[in-house]
């Protein structure tokens, strides 16, 4: 019978190699590599606190005290990166949506008009695949993570709803060739034309965000450190480039 919340065989195959601990890689061989990563999905996905880890997964301290290991030395993100590589340049989305605070995110919570919220924010490719990621204080624009992302993406065409509908923005997509598709606001007095053909399919970030968003841990931000739940975003979305 298949392990509640396990990596399928052919998931497996697709990072085991990328993972400290392997066979052969310096440091040292770790005993499971894959059980690991599979007690880390069973707690993002359960949304359990670390010592209601099930007993075949072994000490949850051990489990927990790897992860951080894990986080500071940036092996999630290699990883997400990495995966994320092989995008889609067509046209790419930006969206951003809130987690609720439950007990932490220290360093990355505000006040909104939810309460203690910690806003994710994502750019995705023409596949629906997230290329960047980006975690703030549940009060910040959206904006505010749009121009640092285009540092590091080149799409032909940029996807974004009115919040995202400003001069400098749409400034700096036109220098760099890059189409924008954003409706303009209300109150613009020159309204831009929008593909709105186009527009339509920014359906998919708002997908990535729905997978996301059965991870119940991160749904409810169970981690307390920014740096934490940044990877625990960037794990989840392994999982969905995996599927």
């Amino acid at each position: 019978m298949a392990r509640r919340y396990g990596l399928r065989d052919p998931q497996w195959e697709r990072i085991k190699e990328m993972l400290p601990g392997r066979e052969g890689h310096v440091g040292g061989t770790a005993a499971d590599n894959r059980l690991f990563v599979e007690a880390v999905l069973y707690r993002y996905r359960a949304g359990i606190p670390w010592r209601d880890l099930p007993a075949r997964f072994g000490d949850w301290k051990n489990v927990h005290r790897r992860l951080r290991r894990w986080c500071e030395t940036g092996v999630i993100e290699r990883i997400f990166h990495h995966l994320s590589t092989d995008h889609d340049n067509e046209y790419m989305m930006i969206d951003s949506a809130s987690a609720l605070k439950k007990g932490g995110c220290d360093q990355a919570i505000g006040r909104s008009c939810g309460g203690l919220t910690t806003k994710i924010h994502a750019v995705c490719d023409a596949l629906g695949n997230p290329v960047e990621l980006e975690i703030t204080q549940g009060q910040d624009a959206d904006i505010t993570q749009a121009e640092p992302f285009l540092e590091k993406i080149d799409p032909d065409a940029f996807i974004a709803d009115k919040a995202y509908d400003a001069d400098e923005l749409i400034n700096r997509l036109t220098e760099r060739e890059i189409t924008p598709v954003i409706p303009s606001k209300s109150n613009r007095k020159e309204l831009r034309d929008t593909d709105f053909a186009l527009y339509r399919e920014r359906n998919l970030v708002e997908r990535f965000f729905n997978k996301l968003k059965q991870f119940r841990a991160i749904a409810t931000c169970y981690d307390k450190m920014k740096s934490t739940f940044l990877a625990a975003v960037q794990f989840a979305s392994i999982i969905i480039m995996l599927n």
